[in-house]
This record gives C-alpha cells, sequence and structure tokens, in this order.
C-alpha cells in the first residue's frame, strides 16, 4: 500500500477500537478527522499527550472534527489507559502496524543503546473527504494540540 502524502485521500482502513467497536476511515467521513500515533499506552510523554487531546475534546468537536489515537497495543491495554485517562475520544489498535506504515511513523529508535523500531509521535489531520490536509512529525507534546486545534479549525 502507498504511504499517504499531504493533498491525496487517504485509503480506507479499519482497526479494533475501545469500546468494542471497529474503526472505518469510511464511515468516518463528514467530519474532520485527528489521528495521532503514539508510542505505548501508560508512558509518560503519550499519557500528556493524550490528556492534553482530552482536555481539549470539547473544542475539537466544536470545530467539527473526531480524534482517535493509534498506537500498536492492545485494546485490553487501550481501554485500561482509557479509563484511567477518562479519555473521551476512542483508541486504535494497530498490532500489525499496517496503518502505521501506510502513515510512514515506524522509525528506528535507540533506548540505552539498543536499537529497536517503534512509532514516531506524529498527528494527521484529515478533511470531511479523507484528504490528509496538515501532517506534524516528530512530535514534541508542549503546545501541540494547540497547533492542530488551530488547524482544524481552519478547514
Amino acid at each position: 500500500m502507498p504511504k499517504v502524502a499531504p493533498g491525496t485521500k487517504v485509503p480506507d482502513f479499519t482497526l479494533p477500537s475501545t469500546g468494542g467497536e471497529t474503526f472505518s476511515l469510511k464511515a468516518a467521513a463528514g467530519k474532520a478527522l485527528v489521528i495521532y500515533f503514539y508510542p505505548k499506552d501508560m508512558t509518560s510523554g503519550c499519557t500528556r499527550e493524550s490528556q492534553d487531546f482530552r482536555d481539549r475534546h470539547a473544542a475539537f468537536l466544536k470545530a467539527d472534527a473526531r480524534v482517535v489515537g493509534i498506537s500498536r497495543d492492545s485494546i485490553a491495554a487501550h481501554e485500561k489507559f482509557k479509563s484511567k485517562e477518562s479519555l473521551p475520544f476512542e483508541l486504535l489498535s494497530d498490532a500489525d502496524e499496517r496503518v502505521c506504515t501506510l502513515f510512514d511513523v515506524i522509525r528506528e529508535k535507540s533506548l540505552y543503546g539498543r536499537k529497536y523500531l517503534g512509532i514516531e509521535r506524529s498527528t494527521f489531520l484529515l478533511d470531511e473527504h479523507g484528504v490528509l490536509r496538515h501532517e506534524w512529525r516528530k512530535v514534541k507534546v508542549p503546545g501541540h494540540v494547540e497547533q492542530v486545534l488551530e488547524a482544524a479549525r481552519a478547514l
């Protein structure tokens, strides 16, 4: 599957979602969609980022934008994380990295000298037709959600 590029329609995909549902990009059409990819549930940076999206969730809804988070964690781990942090949006599990690969967010990382492949914190904003309008890569958490919200309001 080719990787997505700004200005192009994102191919439909489905992923398991919290709440016992299956998320479908096609079914999400009609509203802007914020997809944020994060490395791992319950880690400090991912928790802060998710809390920021949670705290601004009403503003995203007012901007007619839906928010979903994606990582490789299981639905069980997502459910625990969502409950613990009172997240009002769904988390999607991409255990086989199909959607991570589509958005080209898998990168070589290093921890204590050990190299591994992991998700690079990234956010994508799709318009109501599923066209990729903005992308943020190598995201630094402070102030990021406000940038995404401003872009969503401008759609």
